[in-house]
């Protein structure tokens, strides 16, 4: 039988997924730290599964939150109807992120094949581009024109990454080989972007800059490619070969329920605490406000002020909020980082995006148009503003939601400004341009509900989008877990998120750099790991991303 691909490396190719689902457990504790108190600042994906898997080693997560709980995995209900929901941040989870569905399948949270353009799940496809509209229900289906920019990319992928070896060796779970593949790329490629090696590839040289352009506006797997043109072509590379744009599905009933599920589980393996204790539990009932300072105490041990001024010690600190917080929002003490990891947390650059919904009546746009027998209305991707219009039927009896539009970078910043009634107006006029016949108006329901992460103070972006020459920097941030070699000034506090991961904008760069938090937590408050099941501190010296030169 064939491996399925799973998010394995490539910079780090340890097994997470069998490290938390190891029988035994991840590690033990001495007796005498059982119960001491660790801070997690961020109750998003990352701060609340280390939260959980440190409170099963008998530690007490004490959680902080500024925003929102749940972080970036954000679903918010339409008012008046019952479980249905706009999912704000993420909201399409790929089978390959095998840590983050370790959680998802242990809560029982059920998901369901996402509608991403040309599936099964959505049905039908428009492709509106340069005011023409083309409908498929397959790739097959489009012009000839989409095929060869699908066949292009595939083949440049190919000639300039040695794709299929390296995805073969990723389902293989071959460390060596991966490493083998991947550490000459990284030298090659950090310092192009993603844009250099589609336009210098062979396949799309031998095409016309139209070509280009298509790939850039309506792409290839979820959608247009071209906001991320300016990144370092590394970002990509892992994304594709780790079939992170892939196999995507949705969690019924939002994203949000698995870190608020996870916060009142009991697990069934605990230590130190007593059978159906939860980080609920141990947290009160609900988590402390925001962080605004952290130092170090003359102890050893780190304090943390939230904003009404409680001050508490702890003997270890996760922090998981976006990384330029950490000196804007939070004032963190200096010493407490390496100056060359101040520059890796500063330099961070993120993301642009925003999204705008309805919620409708019912799925009107599954109505077959009587001339043409095809459906009324389909996921739409445009060159037009809304650029990703997304259609989710929540089954019968229950309104249906439209994500109007779905933007990144530029498009996203041409609606910052913007009222969300604005917003609604902008996207229906642009889609009354692709189904003059259709009046979407008429369906909705209530009142619509939009986001600009970039807006918001608790993430100032939506995701982490490295530019070329910043591998150093998410070395630095992503290996910052291995602490034997720090001086006591600087070790005791960890960072975690999917802007520390390899993997921005995908939750399982949350779920592998919390692990990795976890592990070197357990190694800082003087545990170890098990002998059958070797952490992630014990594989990096081997594993470990290749080192560039400085």
């Amino acid at each position: 039988m064939t491996r399925p691909v799973t998010v394995f490396g490539p910079d780090f190719p340890f097994a997470y997924d069998d490290w938390i689902r190891h029988p035994a457990g991840l590690g033990t504790l001495p007796d005498s730290v059982h119960g001491v108190q660790v801070a997690i600042i961020g109750a998003g994906a990352a701060g609340v599964i280390a939260g959980y898997e440190l409170m099963r080693l008998g530690v007490q997560p004490i959680l902080f939150e500024a925003g929102q709980f749940g972080g970036r995995l954000r679903s918010q209900p339409f008012e008046g109807a019952e479980d249905v929901i706009a999912e704000l941040g993420g909201m399409r989870f790929p089978i390959s992120s095998t840590g983050f569905f370790h959680y998802v399948d242990m809560l029982g949270i059920e998901s369901a094949p996402f509608p991403n353009p040309l599936t099964p799940a959505a049905g039908s496809t428009v492709i509106d581009l340069l005011g023409q509209s083309h409908y498929a229900r397959t790739l097959d289906d489009l012009p000839p024109l989409f095929r060869e920019v699908a066949q292009a990319y595939d083949r440049a992928l190919e000639d300039g990454a040695n794709f299929g070896a390296l995805k073969q060796a990723i389902r293989n779970r071959d460390a060596a080989r991966i490493k083998g593949i991947w550490n000459p790329l990284v030298a090659a490629w950090d310092e192009r972007t993603f844009y250099d090696f589609v336009a210098s590839s062979e396949a799309f040289q031998a095409l016309s800059f139209h070509h280009r352009e298509v790939f850039g506006q309506v792409g290839f797997g979820t959608g247009g490619w071209d906001s991320d043109f300016p990144n370092s072509m590394l970002e990509i590379l892992r994304v594709n070969v780790t079939e992170c744009d892939d196999h995507q599905r949705y969690l019924i009933g939002g994203a949000e329920r698995m870190p608020r599920q996870l916060w009142t589980h009991a697990p069934e393996m605990l230590v130190h605490w007593p059978k159906g204790t939860t980080l609920c539990a141990l947290n009160g009932g609900a988590t402390r406000s925001g962080a605004v300072r952290i130092r170090r105490l003359a102890s050893g041990q780190i304090e943390v002020t939230d904003q009404w001024g409680r001050a508490d010690a702890f003997d270890a600190v996760l922090a998981t909020c976006q990384s330029h917080l950490l000196s804007t929002q939070i004032d963190t003490e200096e010493a407490l980082f390496a100056q060359e990891l101040w520059m890796a947390l500063d330099r961070t650059r993120y993301m642009q995006a925003a999204k705008t919904f309805v919620m409708v009546d019912r799925p009107f746009w599954k109505d077959k148009d009587p001339a043409t027998g095809r459906d009324v209305m389909s996921m739409t991707l445009t060159d037009r503003m809304t650029r990703g219009t997304y259609l989710f039927d929540n089954g019968p009896g229950k309104p249906s939601v439209m994500c109007l539009s779905y933007s990144w970078m530029t498009d996203a910043l041409k609606v910052l400004p913007l009222p969300v009634e604005r917003r609604v107006d902008l996207a229906l006029s642009a889609l009354k341009q692709i189904y003059p016949d259709v009046d979407i108006r008429s369906h909705i329901l209530g009142d619509p509900i939009t986001v600009s992460w970039e807006a918001d103070q608790n993430f100032l972006g939506a995701f982490k989008g490295a530019l070329p020459g910043h591998y150093r920097y998410n070395h630095r941030m992503f290996g910052h877990f291995v602490q034997d070699d720090m001086p006591p000034a600087e070790r005791g506090i960890f960072i975690a998120g999917d802007g520390v991961s390899w993997t921005p904008a995908w939750v399982e760069g949350a779920v592998q750099t919390s692990l990795n938090a976890v592990a070197g937590i357990i190694r800082h408050l003087g545990g170890t790991s098990l002998a059958d099941n070797p952490c992630p501190v014990d594989a990096f010296a081997e594993l470990g991303p290749v080192k560039l030169r400085d």
